[in-house]
């Protein structure tokens, strides 16, 4: 199955780019053509308002203040020849007056669509005046380009540049990610009254002693480790450690074996409170349509994107694709999908579905907290209407994808269109109102269509205390969204269609009908739902498998709110009896597993966004824990969090500042300081998307080929592929700490 993109090429407009083999290392070539400048800057160019000239042995440019992107302005060599899969060193030597202005160094195609495959962002002087880096290159061409984009200064400048060399043939770099001490905690929390396990790697082969320490160091607590052999998810011999028995709060705990000490943890509750706040708090900074304010969010306050403001085309009057419509649609608002500026019906719909889903088991489970995010607990401009913070912020999502229905009288009038992004790809960073690109909206499909019409119905009763009119206006469209895509029930999205934005292709839409049935019926009551219901063969199969649900496997959206939404369904304790059959499967699978999760995909491939996945295995136990009572689920959901914040190969929490060492580098255009100073990091409480064993982005090609596992990722703003963040990997992780929040 497509996960989920084809091609979310970022910096490149690639499809379906390959992890290759790299062939054996060819003699050392240079690619490039004077780059000393001893006494010409022939063949390098400049853009028109760039003075570029030889100066003292170096190309010096005069760059104009006052524009807005890094290719704005910029200095370069076309012609290049890169072979696909060797390997380039691209080095130089640069320098600016006045200092730290930050110039990005790219590879890439010097003709239309302008793909990039690799690229840097060095502060200059900052970070030294001499640079190298190692990058593989995904393509074939005679036609790439070695350029220097230097736009986006208020103020005037100059830069110089020297010694610029791009040699084929290198070894790859070898790359030795920095993992810490040997043994792996969650580096944040565990629940005084909840399981506390730990991973020790060594070459031990009998059982080790362990002590735990407080803040203080004194011993609280002792025991032996249990040698678990090699890990295949990492290729790591490992021990697994219990000290479950000890209960007692308090901050700064360590654990120590084999001569090593874990980094810090509390035992305590109030970590999840928190967390699961700022998961939920992500969605308010990635808002489209809204200027973001400072006072609610320090530091990440900017300007609206795409309103129609300039540079900005705007989403408010969007054209279709050419060729698909002749009409034009206000899509304003929504959230921002990911790293990029587009917006997706299809992963909207299960990223509402999670959140909605958080809200409503808070009104069903025995263990749910009804006001966990009650009106003022995200601080969002809504805060204080009276209505839950989570529904307001839900609500600009839901807005705008009932925006993207088809109107009366078009054809395919009630289907949905599946995304509206831009006609290119753009580059990073770049804030989403200075995004100049043309916007358009893709064909409708079936998918995102029956995602409008499952998560519409469930809007429609959760909605109708705070608001009556907008939760019958959802359910109408949800009946609209239903009866388009019963009359055309295979219209797909095209594989291809991933230049500028995500493709997002699903051909297997029978579990979209059975999710949005179920939603209808759980809001109706209505027989010809619950009709639908059970007859549809995915209400009896087998869904929940290794790698977990997600956008493009939407079926356990189904299958669990019918298990714990009340409701008359004949055979409803058969549905509950199949979410505990999967749970005992994901039970097996965290216990048989050395590291403790729930995630053992098949010859230890791990998927685009496995965090997501491993989170959404934890709330198929969490739900069979809440339908049966057994703590076995509840202690298995909890402890699949220890992976995410820290209990893994790389020891490193995959939540922004949650924990010693997070992920700090996502992926993405506004949350890019590591490529400029002058832009935060990822807020705290979002999620990576983690290991992925396909590596499809140059960097992680560069320098995780032949990964194992859990080491198949690279904190790193330029790999998309293993550190990108999504409003649906955000989603599962708000609902796990939400849950775990609960046990305390």
């Amino acid at each position: 199955m497509n996960r989920r993109r084809t091609a979310l090429l970022s910096l490149t407009a690639l499809l379906g780019a390959a992890l290759t083999t790299v062939p054996a290392q060819a003699d050392e070539v240079e690619q490039i053509k004077n780059g000393t400048f001893d006494t010409t800057t022939d063949p390098w160019w400049a853009s028109d308002n760039v003075t570029a000239g030889l100066s003292e042995g170096k190309l010096c440019a005069d760059v104009p203040g006052g524009t807005t992107n890094r290719w704005d302005a910029a200095v370069g060599q076309n012609d290049v020849t890169l072979v696909k899969g060797e390997s380039y060193r691209i080095s130089f030597s640069a320098d600016g007056t006045p200092a730290d202005h930050v110039v990005r160094a790219i590879v890439g195609l010097s003709v239309a669509p302008y793909d990039t495959w690799f690229e840097v962002s060095p502060q200059l002087s900052v970070s030294g005046n001499s640079y190298s880096y190692t990058f593989t290159s995904p393509v074939d061409t005679t036609q790439g380009q070695v350029g220097f984009q230097l736009g986006g200064s208020a103020e005037p400048w100059r830069f110089c540049l020297d010694d610029v060399s791009l040699l084929g043939g290198v070894a790859p770099e070898p790359y030795e990610p920095d993992t810490g001490p040997r043994v792996r905690v969650n580096q944040v929390a565990y629940l005084p009254s909840g399981p506390k396990n730990a991973t020790l790697v060594t070459d031990a082969v009998e059982r080790l002693p362990w002590r735990l320490k407080n803040a203080d160091g004194a011993v609280v607590a002792r025991g032996w480790t249990v040698p678990r052999g090699e890990d295949a998810s990492s290729g790591q011999n490992v021990h697994s450690l219990d000290f479950g028995a000890y209960k007692t709060r308090g901050k700064g705990f360590t654990l120590v074996a084999d001569g090593e000490t874990s980094r810090p943890f509390d035992i305590g509750t109030s970590a999840y409170d928190r967390l699961s706040t700022d998961a939920a708090k992500f969605y308010y900074t990635q808002r489209s349509g809204l200027a973001i304010r400072d006072d609610l969010r320090p530091g990440y306050g900017r300007p609206a994107g795409h309103v129609g403001v300039a540079p900005n085309q705007g989403d408010t009057d969007v054209p279709c694709q050419p060729g698909v419509c002749d009409y034009r649609l206000d899509v304003s608002g929504g959230w921002y999908d990911a790293g990029d500026h587009g917006k997706y019906v299809v992963n909207g719909g299960i990223s509402v579905w999670e959140l909605l889903s958080t809200y409503e088991r808070a009104l069903h489970a025995r263990t749910g907290e009804a006001g966990r995010f009650r009106d003022g607990t995200l601080d969002i401009p809504e805060s204080g209407n009276k209505v839950p913070d989570l529904l307001d912020e839900v609500r600009w999502e839901l807005d705008f994808l009932l925006k993207m229905q088809v109107p009366d009288g078009q054809p395919l009038a009630g289907m949905a269109h599946h995304k509206i992004h831009d006609e290119n790809w753009t580059g990073l960073p770049l804030l989403p109102s200075d995004d100049p690109q043309k916007r358009e909206l893709h064909p409708p499909t079936t998918a995102a269509t029956l995602n409008l019409a499952a998560v519409a119905a469930q809007a429609a009763r959760l909605y109708k205390p705070y608001d009556a009119e907008f939760a019958a206006r959802a359910l109408a469209a949800a009946r609209e969204a239903w009866a388009a895509a019963e009359a055309h029930p295979a219209v797909y999205a095209d594989e291809n269609d991933g230049i500028g934005g995500g493709a997002y292709p699903d051909r297997a839409v029978e579990d979209e009908f059975y999710w949005a049935a179920a939603e209808l019926y759980l809001t109706t009551g209505e027989q010809r739902f619950a009709d639908f219901v059970r007859t549809s063969p995915v209400h009896t199969a087998d869904i929940f498998g290794p790698l977990g649900f997600d956008w493009a496997r939407t079926a356990a959206a189904a299958r669990l709110d019918l298990a714990t939404v009340p409701s008359r369904l004949p055979g409803r304790d058969k549905v509950r009896q199949s979410v505990v059959k999967g749970a005992d499967r994901y039970l097996s699978t965290l216990k048989a597993h050395p590291y403790g999760l729930p995630y053992a995909p098949d010859d230890n491939r791990y998927d685009w966004g496995s965090t997501h996945q491993v989170l959404n295995n934890a709330v198929v136990m969490a739900t069979a824990y809440d339908i049966t009572g057994s703590a076995k689920y509840r202690d298995g959901a909890v402890q699949t969090m220890d992976y995410v914040l820290g209990r893994n190969a790389l020891n490193i929490s995959y939540v922004t500042g949650y924990g010693d060492v997070s992920a700090q580098n996502q992926h993405s255009r506004w949350y890019a300081r590591q490529l400029d100073p002058n832009l935060p990091n990822p807020p705290a409480g979002s999620l990576s998307g983690g290991p992925n064993s396909s590596i499809q982005d140059p960097l992680a090609q560069s320098k995780l080929q032949g990964c194992v596992g859990q080491f198949c990722y690279i904190d790193d703003i330029q790999s998309w592929s293993t550190n990108e963040i999504t409003i649906n990997w955000n989603a599962a992780l708000a609902r796990v700490a939400a849950f775990v929040a609960d046990q305390g």
